[in-house]
């Protein structure tokens, strides 16, 4: 996966196979001490000790159609590439959260790619589960809540064009924003 955005709809992929409701999307970049960080948070029926300790490991899975799971593995080794490291907490019947850091000037960290794909392809397959991103660019925070649009939206559906299309530009437009230099 050469966009952090596909590992990250990877994770949540998991989250919604663990029965998650709520998922949490946290990223922060901190140029000023050179982290990129990831945070995948979900509320789902989490993993015992026993997986939660081979879920990295690339011959894992819980899948039944195949023996290797390489989703969590190939994440751990696009951080640790960048100096970085990801970890794995969870607790049965709460939920599993996955922290990725990155070295942010790295030369091997992924572009985070489309971000907004990512997420329009989350809500979009699982209208049940609501989204919470955050994104964090030094001192500027830009936050998508799932929460808060259905409530706006008052009945019409994720799945209408134009709200999709706008839930696309919207998180596009805050991210750019976010980047953009403080005028003097």
């Amino acid at each position: 996966m050469n966009e952090l955005s596909l590992h990250i709809l990877d994770i949540c992929q998991n989250s919604i196979k663990a029965n998650a409701d709520l998922i949490e999307i946290i990223i922060t970049e901190d140029t000023i001490n050179n982290i990129y960080k990831i945070d995948i948070i979900d509320n789902g029926s989490g993993m015992d000790k026993k997986t939660l300790s081979e879920v990295a490991d690339p011959f894992f899975t819980t899948r039944a159609t195949r023996n290797v799971g390489l989703g969590i593995s190939l994440f751990k080794m696009a951080a640790e590439m960048t100096d970085g490291s990801l970890e794995i907490t969870s607790t049965i019947n709460e939920g599993t959260k996955v922290s990725t850091i990155f070295q942010y000037n790295h030369i091997d960290r992924a572009p985070l790619g489309d971000i907004e794909d990512t997420l329009t392809i989350l809500i979009l397959n699982e209208n049940m589960i609501d989204i919470y991103y955050k994104h964090i660019y030094n001192n500027k925070i830009y936050i998508f809540d799932t929460k808060e649009i259905r409530k706006i939206l008052d009945g019409i559906p994720f799945t209408n064009y134009d709200v999709i299309m706008w839930i696309k530009n919207n998180i596009k437009e805050g991210i750019i924003n976010i980047h953009k230099e403080e005028s003097i």
